[in-house]
C-alpha cells in the first residue's frame, strides 16, 4: 500500500534524508527509476544498500584495530613491556631537554651493547629484563645466550647498567624506544656502550696499509 500512493503525484522526485553521502548503488538505481518510471527499484535499492553500502562502513576500523593488537601481541611475549607502555611512559624530546642528564646527550657509535644510566635505587635486573627482553628472540638459543644484563649496584657505577643484545639492529631499536623511559620516577638515559677496541684495531689496520 505504501508504494501505491505516489502514483497520483505528477513529478517523480524522491527525497531521502541521509546524513552520509548517497552510495553509488543507490544513485544508479535512482536513475533507472526515473527512466523506467518504476517504483519497484526503490525497495530493491534499500536492500542493496543494506547489503553493500552501509555494511562496509563499520567493520573496517575494528578489523584494523584487531590487526594492530594482533601484531603487537605477536611481536613480543606478554612477559615483556609492550610498545604502547614504552611510548606512554617515555619523555618527549622537549621534556628531555629539561633534565640535566640529557643536556649533552650523544647516542654513541652503534654496536650490540647498550649503556643505561640514571637508574633509580629500586631498579633490579628483572626490571631491565622486562624492558629490554622485548628485543630478544628467546626461542633462539644464540640470541638468548647473547642477552646479558650487568646492573651496577655499588660504588661509582651505581645506577648504571650494561646490556648485551643479539645484534646492532636490536640495540639501535632499544636505544630509540627506551631512551627517556621513566622507570621508578627517573628517566633512563640509554646510549651505545663504548667499545674502544674495534676502533683501535681499525686505525691500526689503516696505518699498516
Amino acid at each position: 500500500d505504501v508504494f501505491e500512493q505516489p502514483q497520483h503525484v505528477g513529478h517523480k522526485k524522491i527525497e531521502f534524508h541521509i546524513t552520509t553521502d548517497i552510495p553509488a548503488v543507490f544513485q544508479i538505481n535512482l536513475e533507472k527509476e526515473e527512466k523506467n518510471g518504476k517504483r519497484v527499484y526503490l525497495y530493491a535499492t534499500t536492500e542493496e544498500i543494506n547489503n553493500t553500502g552501509f555494511g562496509r562502513i563499520f567493520p573496517a576500523p575494528s578489523s584494523n584495530d584487531k590487526m594492530e593488537t594482533e601484531e603487537e601481541d605477536d611481536e613480543i611475549p606478554s612477559e615483556f613491556i609492550s610498545r604502547k607502555d614504552l611510548e606512554k611512559n617515555r619523555l618527549s624530546r622537549e621534556e628531555m631537554e629539561k633534565f640535566s642528564v640529557f643536556k649533552n646527550y650523544e647516542p654513541g657509535d652503534p654496536n650490540c651493547r647498550i649503556y643505561v644510566k640514571n637508574l633509580a635505587k629500586q631498579v633490579q635486573e628483572k626490571d631491565l629484563k622486562f624492558i629490554f627482553g622485548r628485543y630478544v628472540d628467546f626461542q633462539s638459543e644464540v640470541e638468548r645466550n647473547m642477552f646479558d644484563i650487568r646492573l651496577m649496584k655499588e660504588g661509582r657505577m651505581k645506577g648504571q647498567a650494561f646490556i648485551g643484545l643479539p645484534n646492532e639492529k636490536a640495540a639501535a631499536k632499544a636505544l630509540k624506544e627506551a631512551n627517556g623511559y621513566v622507570l621508578f620516577e627517573k628517566p633512563m638515559v640509554v646510549q651505545f656502550a663504548r667499545s674502544a677496541r674495534p676502533k683501535q684495531d681499525a686505525n691500526e689496520g689503516k696505518r699498516k696499509k
